[in-house]
C-alpha cells in the first residue's frame, strides 16, 4: 500500500503566515514538490521579504509543478515581485494563472512580469493585478501576451496605456480577451 502524501491543492489565504512560517511551509513543500498544483496565501501580510524570497526558491525548482499561484493583498512590493519574477524566468512552464491583486507593484512590477510573459516557455494564461497602483502597462507586445487569455487591471489607473493595449488586443494573433 502506497502511503506517500500527494498534496495538490493547499489553501492558507488570510492564515497570518510570518515570514519563519513561510520557511516552514516551504521547506515542506521542497520535500515532495511535484504534486501541488494550486497554492493560495492570499492575504498573509506577513511574508516578507525572506518569505517572499523562500516561495522564490521554491518556484525556482524544475519538479515544482504549481498551475496556479494566488497572493493577493500579501503586501507585495516592487523589489519582491522581482524576487518572484526572476523565479518564473527560471522554471516558467507550468504556471497557468498568476493573481497578484492588491499588491503594491506597480509598474516596476509589471515590466518585470512583461519579461517574464515574453519567455516562450512561459504558459501563464490568467494575470490578476487589480489595485497595484499601476499606471502604465507595458503589456503592448503581442509575443507578451501570446498565451495569456485573461488580464485583469481593473482599479489601476492605466491612462494612456488602455488605448494602447486595446491596440494590441486588435492583433488577430492575440488570444486575450478582457
Amino acid at each position: 500500500m502506497n502511503t506517500q502524501f500527494k498534496l495538490e491543492k493547499l489553501d492558507l489565504c488570510g492564515c497570518s503566515i510570518t515570514e519563519k512560517q513561510c520557511l516552514i511551509l516551504t521547506s515542506a513543500l521542497k520535500s515532495n514538490p511535484s504534486h501541488l498544483r494550486e497554492l493560495n496565501l492570499s492575504y498573509n501580510e506577513l511574508l516578507g521579504d525572506s518569505g517572499v524570497k523562500h516561495l522564490s526558491d521554491l518556484l525556482m525548482n524544475t519538479q515544482f509543478k504549481l498551475e496556479k499561484l494566488h497572493l493577493c493583498g500579501c503586501s507585495i512590493t516592487e523589489k519582491q515581485c522581482l524576487i518572484l519574477t526572476s523565479a518564473l524566468k527560471s522554471n516558467p512552464s507550468h504556471l497557468r494563472e498568476l493573481n497578484l491583486s492588491g499588491n503594491q507593484i506597480k509598474n516596476t512590477g509589471v515590466n518585470h512580469l512583461c519579461d517574464v510573459l515574453k519567455d516562450s516557455r512561459c504558459k501563464l494564461e490568467r494575470l490578476s493585478l487589480r489595485y497595484c497602483d499601476i499606471t502604465d502597462v507595458s503589456l503592448t507586445n503581442t509575443k507578451a501576451l501570446q498565451f495569456l487569455k485573461k488580464l485583469d487591471l481593473r482599479e489601476n489607473m492605466i491612462g494612456d496605456s488602455k488605448q494602447k493595449l486595446i491596440d494590441v488586443l486588435r492583433d488577430t494573433n492575440c488570444k486575450l480577451r478582457v
